[in-house]
């Protein structure tokens, strides 16, 4: 085919019409009036700037530039492709705007989705260092249970998630973010804080406990640790309502070492020994699967990893 004769019709316009990065060097060649003065002022090579002229004259079927030793010069034929070229361009430039006004948006807002014991005791330091680096990001928090953080992102209703679970929920990708323990506490005035051994996994499976609701990355992992849990004494779906029940006296519960430091130091609870079980979780990061989100979400994943 020569550079006078068109290629074949139809098929996708494509590779119908050239791309913007020939256009742009039409545009510069028609302003400049030098095909070597275009290449630099767009950071390409002469010959590469030839190759492209080359490349849309054999696509459009129609000479574009004259050369000569005194310059370079539009075709009637380019100078009225140089027109509609200009429109494009302008059009490529309006969708850019448009396109960076939609990341603007997106990068000023940021939907987590969180289990308890993260919401609770972790997140608030990250945001923390998050805000520091992004002062105009408004954050919106989701906390729930593991089951419903993964919910949450597969519903499109949070941008980034955190689980405690054995497991990353179906249709997630994730990364570890940190390590947390599973602890047995009770009040001051339970028989398990005044025992002299330690309670062992039988013992501990076979005890009605103060439990999160199932769904919980802390029911799914003392479960899981355990093979069976016996029925719960209580039910709980808050980290603090599980603690002020164990408290209270109401009995044993399993909880993550974050959430009741406090409340050992002080000696408004005590921590029971076990053995025989490793209720040593992982905590993790999730989102849905592809890609790891852009812009704020990207940034609060680095800091927590970083933690």
């Amino acid at each position: 085919m020569t550079s006078e004769t068109p290629g074949p019709p139809g098929g996708p316009l494509a590779h119908r019409v050239p791309d913007l990065a020939a256009l742009e060097l039409l545009l510069a060649v028609a302003r400049l009036g030098s095909l070597g003065r275009a290449a630099r002022e767009l950071g390409i090579s002469q010959p590469a700037a030839s190759g492209r002229v080359r490349s849309m004259e054999r696509q459009l079927g129609v000479a574009l530039v004259d050369r000569s030793p005194r310059g370079s010069r539009l075709t009637e034929a380019g100078a009225l492709v140089t027109d509609w070229a200009r429109r494009i361009v302008e059009a490529a430039e309006a969708f850019d705007v448009g396109a960076q006004a939609l990341r603007d948006r997106r990068d000023s807002r940021l939907r987590v989705a969180a289990s308890m014991t993260i919401a609770e005791y972790l997140l608030p330091g990250w945001l923390i260092a998050l805000r520091a680096r992004r002062p105009g990001t408004a954050v919106a928090l989701l906390a729930g249970n593991s089951a419903q953080v993964a919910e949450r992102l597969l519903g499109g209703e949070a941008d980034l998630g955190f689980v405690e679970g054995l497991r990353v929920p179906a249709g997630l990708d994730a990364a570890v973010v940190g390590h947390d323990r599973l602890v047995v506490v009770t009040a001051p005035g339970h028989a398990w804080a005044r025992r002299r051994t330690p309670v062992s996994a039988a013992e501990l499976a076979g005890t009605p406990l103060i439990l999160r609701e199932e769904g919980s990355g802390t029911r799914q992992v003392l479960d899981a640790a355990l093979g069976g849990l016996a029925a719960p004494l209580m039910e709980l779906s808050s980290t603090t309502a599980v603690k002020s029940a164990a408290v209270s006296c109401a009995g044993p519960a399993v909880l993550s070492e974050l959430a009741v430091g406090e409340e050992v130091l002080a000696g408004r609870l005590v921590r029971v020994p076990v053995a025989g079980v490793r209720l040593r979780r992982e905590l993790r990061a999730v989102w849905p699967t592809g890609p790891v989100p852009a812009g704020p979400a990207r940034e609060l994943l680095g800091l927590t990893r970083g933690a």
